[in-house]
């Protein structure tokens, strides 16, 4: 690798622009449905997707030789080889512009906006900003996107915990992770079959959700992680909840905490009915994941059926 510290090079890889067809499938908007599970009407073909769902419903499997040692394709092909093993979905924005319907058959263009080198309080770290636009079927721009994916170093092995069981409270099961509990606030609920189901709901194998040792052993974590987007898109789930017709105009969403499998955690949302926050706040009052919805005004359009 050259160049400096703020715009690495890395020999071999340039950033490009990958232009996909796919459609936006009924079957996995259906799976998201039943893994919240909290009592609103699954979204059927041609009903809008909701706000975020795109993130189900629309990832392929990789083919299993392109996998890297975390269960993510190896880097160097559209990601860089950034050389860094840990890798953290830790927010962006999402602007609706259009509107994308389930069953729709969408295009989808994506490149590697920008890298950034970096050296934090955990060492070196790595930003990778991710554009994507998601072109309706009449050619327009309905979703507009930017992720922010960070890499850091793995923990060193003094810090790594012991090979321990996890506790007990970590695999008793949830049912809905969505559980209302007072005005404007519900319970945050995880176990490893809600994990695992939002990994194959994803496509998603990253290990750090579903394998126990390779968590603990090998990236230094004291637990099963939750998933960043499962946790933002839980955050959004509130938003439909509400059913207060407002129409999300934009997200604005950041992962700032690890949360663990079975941790207490719980949804706050606060709202003026021209924006709202909503956030993820954990046992001892942190806030691991945010969001800030915008929302359109003067707005009729059929994206009240899931507002």
């Amino acid at each position: 690798m050259t160049g400096t510290a703020d715009t690495p090079v890395f020999e071999g890889w340039t950033a490009h622009t990958v232009t996909t067809e796919e459609v936006v499938d009924a079957g996995r908007v259906r799976a998201l449905a039943h893994l919240f599970d909290d009592g609103l009407p699954v979204p059927q073909t041609g009903d809008p997707l909701p706000p975020l769902w795109h993130w189900v419903a629309l990832p392929e499997w990789s083919v299993s030789s392109s996998l890297g040692l975390d269960g993510h394709p190896r880097l160097g092909s559209f990601l860089p080889p950034v050389g860094l093993p840990r890798r953290m979905f830790a927010g962006g924005t999402v602007s609706f512009p259009g509107t994308i319907r389930v069953g729709d058959t969408i295009t989808r263009e994506s490149t590697v906006e920008s890298v950034t080198d970096k050296t934090g309080r955990s060492g070196r770290l790595v930003i990778v900003v991710v554009a994507t636009t998601l072109y309706a079927p009449d050619g327009t721009a309905a979703v507009r996107e930017k992720q922010n994916l960070i890499y850091r170093e793995a923990a060193p092995v003094s810090a790594q915990p012991a090979a321990d069981p996890a506790p007990a409270s970590a695999f008793v099961p949830v049912g809905s992770p969505i559980v209302p509990s007072e005005t404007r606030r519900w319970d945050f609920l995880t176990d490893p079959t809600l994990l695992m189901r939002f990994s194959a709901a994803t496509a998603n194998a990253h290990r750090i959700h579903y394998d126990w040792p390779y968590a603990t052993r090998v990236e230094g974590y004291p637990g099963l992680v939750v998933h960043g987007p499962l946790m933002t898109l839980s955050l959004a789930e509130t938003h439909r909840l509400l059913a207060d017709g407002t129409v999300v105009d934009t997200v604005s969403h950041r992962n700032s905490k690890p949360l663990f499998c079975g941790d207490d955690a719980a949804l706050v949302y606060s709202g003026t009915g021209i924006d709202a926050r909503v956030e993820l706040v954990g046992a001892g009052g942190d806030v691991h994941t945010a969001i800030d919805l915008a929302f359109a005004t003067g707005t009729t359009t059929d994206q009240g059926a899931w507002s």
